[in-house]
Parts: C-alpha cells; sequence; structure tokens
C-alpha cells in the first residue's frame, strides 16, 4: 500500500510541473483570416472547441492586416504581426520574422492576409493531426484537429464561391461550410468573427467594424450568424448616422437605406433603425418619407414616440405624429 500511494504522489508531482498538462488545451480551430482590397476590410472568423476562442486567435487593423494565431497559440504573434504589416512588410515575411525567434513555432499555426490581399498560412509539423492550410489572393484558411483536410478545402471553396459579398458575410460562410465538412473533430464550443475598417468603429472612433463572439455554446455556428446578421445592419447604421452627425446627408441616407433594408429581418432593431431613418430622411428635405419612416418606428415601438415629441432633430414632425 505504501509504495503504491508513493507512485500516485510521485505522478501527481509530474503532472503539475508539465505546463502543457497543467494549462488549458490549446485553442485547436479552424479560421479564416481575409480581405476585401476593394472596401479596405481585414478580419478573422474563427471556431473551436475551446471556451471564448475569440479572445485568443484573431486580430485585425485597417490599413495593417488580419492574422489569426493558433494550435498552441502564441497571442503576441496578433500585435507582433500585424505591426509588421503596418509597416509595408509581405504577409510572407513577416510570417518568417515571427517564427524566427519563436521556440514553440513547431507546434503553431498562423494565418496572415493584407489589405491588398496577400497571404500565408503556417502549419507546424507538431502540430495535432488533421493540421493543415491553404492560401490565396485575400484568405488563408488553416485548422488543426481537423475531421481532415476537407475542413479547409470547403472553406477555401465558400469564401471564394461568395466573391462579392461582404466580407463578414464571406468569412461566417467559410466557416459554416469548413464545420459542415468535420469541422473541430472534438466537437463544437466557440465561435467569433470581426472585421476592420478604417473609421469603421462607433461614430468614426476606432476601424472595429464588426467584432461578435459566442464564448460557450452548443450552437456556436448559429448564433454566430445571428449575430453577424444583427453586427450587418448595425456596421450600415452606424456608417449612416456617422455621416449624419458630419452633415453628409446624402450618403448618411444611402447607408441608413441599407441598414433598414437589412433590419427587416431583424425586428429586434427595425424600430430603432427606422427612427434614425425618420431623422435622416427630414435632414436631406424628404419630409413625406421622414413621417413614414417615424410612424411606422413609433408603431413598432410605442415607447419611441416620447422620444420624438422632445427630439430636435424631428421638430419638423412633431404635430403630425
Amino acid at each position: 500500500m505504501r509504495n503504491l500511494l508513493t507512485l500516485v504522489v510521485l505522478l501527481a508531482a509530474l503532472s503539475t510541473t508539465d505546463p502543457l498538462a497543467a494549462g488549458p488545451p490549446p485553442p485547436a480551430t479552424f479560421s479564416i483570416a481575409a480581405a476585401d482590397p476593394a472596401t479596405g476590410e481585414v478580419g478573422v472568423a474563427v471556431a473551436s472547441r475551446f471556451f471564448a476562442v475569440g479572445s485568443v486567435v484573431p486580430w485585425a487593423r485597417a490599413g495593417a492586416g488580419a492574422v489569426a494565431t493558433q494550435a498552441y497559440a502564441n497571442t503576441d504573434f496578433g500585435p507582433r504581426g500585424l505591426d509588421l504589416l503596418g509597416l509595408g512588410v509581405a504577409p510572407k515575411e513577416a510570417l518568417e520574422v515571427l517564427l524566427r525567434g519563436d521556440d514553440g513555432r513547431d507546434r503553431r499555426q498562423v494565418g496572415i492576409v493584407s489589405p491588398s490581399g496577400a497571404s500565408a498560412t503556417w502549419t507546424g509539423p507538431g502540430c495535432n493531426a488533421w493540421a493543415g492550410g491553404r492560401s490565396g489572393p485575400g484568405y488563408a484558411v488553416q485548422g488543426n484537429i481537423r475531421a481532415g483536410e476537407a475542413v479547409v478545402t470547403a472553406m477555401e471553396k465558400a469564401f471564394l464561391e461568395s466573391a462579392g459579398r461582404p466580407l463578414a458575410e464571406r468569412m461566417l460562410a467559410a466557416l459554416r461550410a469548413g464545420d459542415a465538412a468535420g469541422g473541430d473533430a472534438r466537437g463544437r464550443q466557440s465561435a467569433a468573427l470581426m472585421v476592420s475598417r478604417a473609421r469603421g468603429g462607433y461614430g468614426g472612433f476606432t476601424d472595429r467594424a464588426i467584432d461578435v463572439r459566442v464564448d460557450d455554446s452548443k450552437d456556436p455556428f448559429g448564433e454566430l450568424a445571428r449575430l453577424t446578421g444583427l453586427a450587418l445592419v448595425n456596421d450600415d447604421w452606424n456608417r449612416g448616422w456617422t455621416a449624419f452627425m458630419e452633415k453628409r446627408f446624402p450618403e448618411a441616407l444611402t447607408w441608413q437605406k441599407k441598414a433598414t433594408a437589412r433590419a427587416d429581418a431583424h425586428p429586434e432593431m427595425l424600430p430603432e433603425v427606422l427612427y434614425d431613418l425618420a431623422v435622416i430622411e427630414l435632414a436631406n428635405g424628404n419630409e413625406t418619407a421622414a413621417l413614414a419612416a417615424a410612424k411606422r418606428a413609433i408603431a413598432l415601438n410605442p415607447k419611441l414616440a416620447a422620444q420624438a415629441k422632445v427630439d430636435d432633430d424631428l421638430k419638423a414632425l412633431r404635430d403630425k405624429l
């Protein structure tokens, strides 16, 4: 009995000295880093059987590019990679710089894309099978602990076939195709999607146009799709309201109409989007259209009536609402 207890204690001591055994599991994921040179957007979409994968893998910066760092992820690759890209270093060279000084590079997986669409992907020989990636103009897809190579080929195909759609939709399509092809061999848990664009953030103050995460869910893909749909409404809405605040009224109306069209599929956002459409229509001198939008907004959310009565942006409509 004494020998058995000694063995148990020894094994326990050995297990606590192994940093890989003691730490959380690596973010074995499948991801896409992508760029749309026509719009200046860059971003990353990622999924994994790993809690809050969006806090580890995706990095993006307008004017610089996007980086997905995974497997036994070196999160320093994110900001350092973006700094290198921002200096004009090509993705392949930036990848070489990042890996050169990293003793753990054989267990890393990285995808890098520049705003011009140049790309590179790396899968270290020590990554858990199946592991690999593919890259081309505007994208780098990669995955580890996958059901097989079909995951990344399906992602690549979905991204290429969705050309012409917003970058967020294309990355989401790639992610869902990867899941349908087998996804993470261990199952599902979290997913994330981000898009950066110059002045893309709220009010135009930052570049974070879209940033949605599902940290823990039995259906992270369904929830990510729902959130991305809302985020696309919000992105158009933010463009419209930012232009309105800067008195670029015709441009504001273009974006707000796009936001309203998208919001028809998202009734939880529609009343407030319509309300701001009324404000922007009025700023463009379209009183009839403004009144129609305001009435529809209030019909959907009667609580907006009180706001409209004191809102100087709708002053010309007060007696008609």
